[in-house]
């Protein structure tokens, strides 16, 4: 009887053993799929981070596959511009270099000619001997220039050709003009100034404005038209503020609109040429072309005080 029951608990024993044992083996493979399973999940998630990092890469990749050299010359009332959209543009893409010559408009367009920069700047439309000679006129911005008077001053039009006549010193009160009995206070930019060329250019009184005082900043006009009783100057269009009053040319306003349809007498284009069409210019002159119509280069067009072209 006894050796039976001896018997029987080693039988028991025996099965719990093997059912513990299964029990394990179960675990074991559960934890280990489990286990499995997780380094997929972060291989995927791994794979998946890689691929985005490489596309994000890829997306930033232009600005480090540009580099070499673009090279221009011209218009001296450019510079400003010019600086401005050569130092915005090498910082968004480190690996070009960009000179710029102020030779001035005509000497631009023949460096242009000869193959001895990429790019011409001319403040100015292209003659037609330029453009048969391959000049293609690609308008960056355009550049308007306001005329402004103290805010007393009842004067709000002036005609072309009187305007010319006081800064010529051939009138020199304001009755002259339908205004009161004052003189008239002409007040301009130094010497040299970009503004001052293009104001007389467009007037066509180069070298012959008897100015009673050249100051050597906008802001300088500015103050001193709005300070002193019948001065009248020159500014850029786009600091006009209600210190000062900006007169009409021939009864157009110096507006944006005006400019841009043309209208306004003191205005003029700011091109950049090439030779041909820029479609068949290398890729850094393109590349230099998508930057100014691009959102970045409008932004540095405004902040010049320039317009950007329809």
């Amino acid at each position: 009887m006894k050796k039976k029951l001896l018997a029987l608990l080693m039988s028991l024993t025996m099965t719990a053993a093997l059912i513990g044992c299964g029990s394990a083996d179960q675990t074991a493979s559960a934890e280990t799929a489990e286990t499995t399973e997780a380094t997929e999940e972060t291989t995927e998630d791994t794979v998946e981070d890689t691929a985005s990092g490489e596309a994000e890469a890829t997306e930033e990749a232009p600005a480090a596959d540009l580099s070499g050299t673009i090279s221009l010359a011209g218009s001296t009332s450019m510079e400003k511009l010019c600086e401005a959209m050569s130092e915005s543009f090498m910082e968004t893409y480190p690996g070009v270099t960009v000179t710029v010559e102020y030779t001035g408009s005509g000497a631009g367009l023949e460096s242009l000619a000869s193959g001895s920069v990429d790019i011409g700047n001319s403040s100015r439309h292209l003659k037609d001997e330029e453009v048969a000679g391959g000049a293609v006129e690609n308008v960056v911005a355009i550049d308007g220039i306001a005329v402004i008077v103290d805010p007393a001053n009842s004067v709000s039009d002036i005609p072309a050709d009187k305007l010319a006549a006081i800064y010529k010193g051939e009138i020199t009160n304001w009755s002259d003009l339908g205004g009161n009995d004052e003189v008239i206070v002409v007040i301009g930019r130094e010497s040299g100034s970009g503004t001052r060329d293009a104001f007389e250019e467009l007037l066509e009184v180069k070298d012959a404005c008897k100015y009673a005082q050249e100051l050597d900043s906008t802001g300088g006009v500015k103050a001193k038209v709005a300070a002193t009783p019948g001065a009248i100057g020159y500014v850029s269009l786009d600091v006009v503020d209600e210190s000062i009053k900006a007169v009409a040319i021939d009864s157009v306003e110096p507006t944006e609109a005006n400019i841009i349809a043309g209208d306004y007498l003191l205005s003029r284009p700011f091109v950049m040429a090439t030779n041909g069409e820029i479609s068949a210019q290398n890729d850094l002159v393109k590349g230099w072309f998508d930057y100014i119509s691009s959102d970045a280069g409008k932004d540095v067009i405004k902040s010049v005080g320039l317009i950007i072209p329809q």
